[in-house]
């Protein structure tokens, strides 16, 4: 019976191997037809949560490989092509080792000393192009991961410091919550396992391709078929348990980035929560982001525990096995009626050893290549958190934000969505201009005021009325959601905060930022002329104090409340803008310093825009905006002598009717002690 199926296979063998050719790519693009219809539907149905191996990881992919590789003729594209090579050489050179310990075996089993030192020679000549060869692919994909890395990182600083997007995405828009960390941490890792895979993917499946193909030769087809749907089982059994590696690795990153941004808020307000001794109440909130993220990575160390163990199993020991009964059958296959025994012992030790060493490279391929499904599950999870924050800076650079706005009015919604007209104008005028928070929240419905250069502007109101969300619309930090903005360009309008912002750099830095010191010798200003700026301000000694203009400290530790406020009036007299907006800005200086200030501004043809409830800068403006804080405002003409008596006898009232109380309390008291 065996003997008549073995010549009725020998006699139709190419039928065979045909319809097993046949068969395997039928299966193959049968697969290849039900990925993608999944992919289809789950995008159609936006069934897909986090991570996946679908239609969105290779767009974004195909994205994020544009910008880490921006072209054929460029560096990083000539990187690729020697990492090609050479993973084609060290290929090559695996196959010729495999043939050449055939063949040492072989002449050890024959007793030939002289061709097994002939082949221990030509194995150790092999050693130096092999061992040249491993080193130059650990260089080139060290570098590749730099190379990847930077363009990513250049491309998203060019849109996130663009257009104010910087600030757009952290106060307009709620998607990203800490962007430093994608920026700094999750593009590093993206790059390196972008980088990593390549050579932990194109290796294994090169080797495999050659593998097979040099296995096909001296098996037949028939057993490296068979070899292959062992594989396949095996592999899709995997692919059944294996766990969600990519949403775990995007959670974990995550976490990872809460828990940064927690530690990074604790030490920008580090002195709020001292004097609150608010250190338990934070310390809770940090051990909160801390266990989650560590039960985070726990479960996913569990489920990788198991995954791995199947994994090891079913490559080391399985395919293992399943190689061994291949490489064994042509061997007892000379045994079987009818075949013919021409192969010596010699022979068979050495087509045994190169078919078995063939075999093992070819299993360990497929396992590296099991374990790059791992990889890129993981690089799905990176690519997925790179590719949402271009995605999100693309939408705020368009002016689409994505926010939970307030629901109190339905057409406060509608609102939030419209936009109105900037135009650029010499004067300031806000025409039926909604003062609205990027929640949401209207604060004045419709806002009316016209200010021509040199008209001075006064700003009042209870706290939370509008009067900072006024300054951040006209300084291009929160959109027109209606009406029309007439203003002059943003390099003509300078704005001063309460607390100044100082930058790393020099003393000089502080004075001319955002200006380099370039660019300072361009305008043709000297450091004389700083010093007379400094003069003004009257902060002449501070660059004798702190060691000179080149001197470089951590300069809001270094200078007093008092000493900050002064340098940003130095930067407004620096760059005499046409409008400056104060903002409570000479709060920590005494009035005679704030009067020269004052003076000095409206000297130099600065029109100013002042938040401020000290009566002394009354003097210094000729309008007034009021706010109600109940969504309504008055802009009139300001006489500083008028609203001063007006205020002294309001206050006088007050006292007296304050006074009434006092002595209705007493009289009370007088007639019980008559009665």
């Amino acid at each position: 019976m065996l003997t008549k199926t073995v010549a009725t296979y020998a006699r139709h063998r190419k039928a065979v191997q045909r319809g097993v050719v046949i068969l395997a790519c039928a299966t193959l693009a049968g697969r290849l037809y039900r990925m993608s219809r999944r992919s289809h539907d789950k995008a159609e149905t936006g069934e897909r949560r986090g991570a996946q191996l679908d239609a969105q990881f290779v767009a974004n992919m195909r994205r994020l490989a544009a910008i880490a590789v921006p072209g054929v003729l460029t560096r990083e594209a000539a990187m690729l092509a020697a990492h090609t090579m050479l993973l084609v050489v060290r290929t090559l050179l695996s196959v010729a080792v495999a043939t050449l310990d055939g063949q040492i075996v072989s002449a050890l089993v024959r007793l030939h000393g002289r061709e097994f030192v002939t082949g221990i020679v030509r194995w150790m000549a092999m050693a130096v192009p092999a061992t040249l060869t491993n080193s130059l692919l650990e260089y080139l994909q060290t570098m590749l991961g730099l190379r990847f890395r930077q363009n990513l990182t250049e491309h998203v600083h060019e849109k996130y410091l663009a257009n104010k997007t910087y600030y757009a995405v952290g106060n307009l828009d709620n998607r990203i919550s800490n962007a430093d960390q994608l920026i700094a941490v999750d593009i590093a890792r993206f790059a390196d396992s972008a980088a990593g895979l390549y050579s932990n993917l194109a290796k294994p499946a090169l080797d495999a391709l050659v593998y097979n193909v040099q296995l096909a030769r001296n098996l037949g087809s028939e057993a490296l078929f068979g070899i292959m749907v062992v594989i396949q089982a095996s592999m899709a059994t995997l692919r059944a348990l294996a766990p969600p590696f990519g949403q775990l690795v995007a959670q974990e990153q995550r976490l990872e980035g809460e828990f940064h941004a927690a530690h990074a808020r604790l030490i920008e307000h580090a002195e709020e929560v001292a004097l609150f001794r608010g250190h338990e109440a934070e310390k809770r909130m940090l051990m909160r982001k801390y266990l989650r993220l560590v039960r985070h990575v726990s479960r996913a160390c569990r489920l990788n525990v198991f995954y791995s163990m199947l994994e090891d199993f079913v490559v080391k020991y399985f395919w293992g096995a399943a190689g061994l009964v291949a490489c064994a059958a042509p061997v007892f296959a000379e045994r079987m009626p009818g075949a013919l025994r021409s192969s010596s012992f010699g022979d068979r030790t050495r087509d045994f050893i190169t078919n078995r060493r063939l075999l093992l490279s070819g299993s360990d391929a497929l396992g590296r290549l099991m374990h790059a499904y791992r990889e890129i599950a993981e690089l799905a999870g990176y690519a997925d958190r790179v590719a949402g924050l271009l995605a999100v800076l693309d939408d705020v650079n368009r002016g689409h934000f994505v926010r939970n706005h307030a629901e109190d009015i339905e057409n406060e919604k509608t609102l939030v969505m419209q936009r109105g007209r900037v135009l650029e104008s010499s004067d300031v005028e806000f025409i039926d201009v909604p003062i609205v928070s990027p929640s949401g929240d209207v604060l004045v419905r419709k806002l009316n005021f016209h200010v021509t250069p040199g008209r001075h502007l006064l700003i009042v109101g209870p706290n939370g009325c509008g009067k900072s969300s006024m300054f951040r619309i006209l300084g291009g930090l929160w959109p027109v959601y209606g009406g029309t903005l007439r203003r002059p360009s943003m390099n003509q309008i300078f704005y001063i905060p309460q607390r100044p912002y100082l930058p790393i750099g020099t003393l000089r830095d502080q004075i001319i930022y955002p200006d380099s010191a370039e660019e300072m010798a361009g305008k043709g200003i000297t450091d004389a002329e700083l010093l007379e700026i400094l003069d003004v301000v009257q902060l002449l000694g501070v660059v004798e104090r702190e060691g000179g203009w080149d001197a470089v400290k951590l300069w809001r530790d270094a200078l007093s409340g008092g000493d900050k406020q002064r340098i940003a009036m130095a930067r407004l007299f620096y760059h005499r803008p046409r409008y400056a907006i104060m903002d409570e800005c000479t709060s920590a200086v005494s009035m005679d310093v704030e009067r020269i200030m004052y003076t000095h501004a409206t000297a130099l043809g600065i029109t100013l825009l002042t938040v401020s409830h000290r009566q002394s800068l009354w003097q210094y403006h000729t309008y007034i905006l009021q706010y109600d804080g109940q969504g309504g405002y008055m802009f009139s003409k300001l006489d500083p002598e008028r609203r001063i008596a007006l205020t002294e006898e309001k206050q006088r009232i007050e006292q007296e009717l304050a006074a009434i109380d006092d002595i209705e309390a007493r009289l009370d008291e007088l007639e019980n002690q008559i009665l």
